[in-house]
């Protein structure tokens, strides 16, 4: 269980029920900080509630985030919270149990904080294939995203675990960095259209159903098929099932498409009003820098829906006040 230990704005004073913010930002990854940084600088009461469990955490560095490429995933974050720490954003460390409309958040083991609005940047885990091996080197040299990962192994032999049938496209895509690509079709059936793409690009095909990842002196070094064969390479692709941690948004009853995916229009807002969702927790393709961009856009949203709020209240209380004699 993770508790309440740490508040930004006022040095280890945690948010009551006594005081309404006017945000509730429910996970601190890139989108959830980013949120909070402009509502922050437009002078909101804002809290982020931090599990501590980012999604790229594995990984060695974060790329592609302009001025930020190569920075390890949690220095990230560290100066993601610095910064929104010195526009009065109160960080809580730890996990929602309960929302109830309003929005009352009930932590674990720790206070009920109220808020007006309520983002939700939780992000997803990635489930992996059960191949021994694969969760030790995840980040490492187990890959899932070229964009993000092709640039630091390039050159090198790489292989695609045929899991998903994305892993064609992924086989084709990894040429442009390495002239060595082998597609292991494992659990994977290749369409003939398929084959012939993959053959006329380079792309070795390889029959065969993996059973290990071979590892020495902490680097991978083969792929173990079940006939004894091992392909070496240095590092393998795959696709990981997302699991969006939507649990959240689930209870609150928020409307969702066939696939599963949470709906959300073009500002992250879903169908209860009130209540926002962005980042991986709605889209898994989102990358750091999308990530970012989508909790900007929301708070630029949820700002102005605040503001017609209050001044709508500001009218009312103006007419309810007497005019004077």
């Amino acid at each position: 269980m993770i508790k309440t230990t740490v508040n930004t704005r006022d040095s280890g004073v945690v948010p009551t029920g006594d005081e309404v913010h006017d945000v509730a930002v429910i996970g601190a990854g890139a989108a959830g900080l980013s949120a909070a940084l402009l509502l922050g600088r437009a002078r909101r009461r804002v809290v982020v509630i931090d599990a501590g469990e980012p999604r790229n955490a594995p990984a060695a560095h974060v790329h592609g985030f302009l001025s930020r490429d190569g920075l390890p995933p949690a220095a990230l974050l560290d100066l993601g919270r610095a910064e929104v720490g010195r526009y009065g954003v109160d960080i809580v460390r730890g996990r929602v149990e309960h929302v109830e409309p309003g929005y009352d958040v009930r932590l674990e083991g720790g206070p009920v904080i109220r808020a007006r609005r309520l983002l939700v940047a939780t992000g997803l885990r990635d489930e992996l294939p059960d191949l021994p091996g694969v969760r030790e080197r995840w980040g490492k040299d187990v890959l899932h995203c070229p964009y993000c990962h092709a640039y630091e192994v390039r050159d090198q032999p790489l292989a695609v675990l045929g899991t998903h049938p994305g892993a064609v496209h992924q086989a084709l895509l990894l040429r442009q960095w390495s002239k060595d690509v082998v597609l292991l079709t494992h659990t994977l059936e290749i369409a003939p259209q398929e084959r012939e793409q993959l053959d006329a690009f380079g792309v070795s095909i390889v029959e065969g159903r993996a059973v290990r990842l071979v590892i020495d002196d902490d680097r991978l070094r083969g792929i173990e098929l079940t006939d004894g064969r091992v392909i070496p390479r240095t590092a393998v692709f795959l696709f990981p099932r997302p699991a969006p941690r939507d649990d959240l948004l689930t209870r609150l009853a928020c409307a969702k498409d066939d696939q599963g995916w949470a709906v959300t229009d073009r500002t992250g807002r879903t169908s209860v009003p009130g209540v926002w969702a962005v980042g991986n927790v709605v889209d898994p393709r989102a990358q750091v820098i999308a990530a970012a961009g989508m909790g900007s856009t929301a708070a630029f949203a949820i700002n102005t829906d605040l503001l017609h709020e209050d001044v709508e209240d500001a009218i009312a209380r103006h007419r309810a006040t007497p005019a004077p004699a």
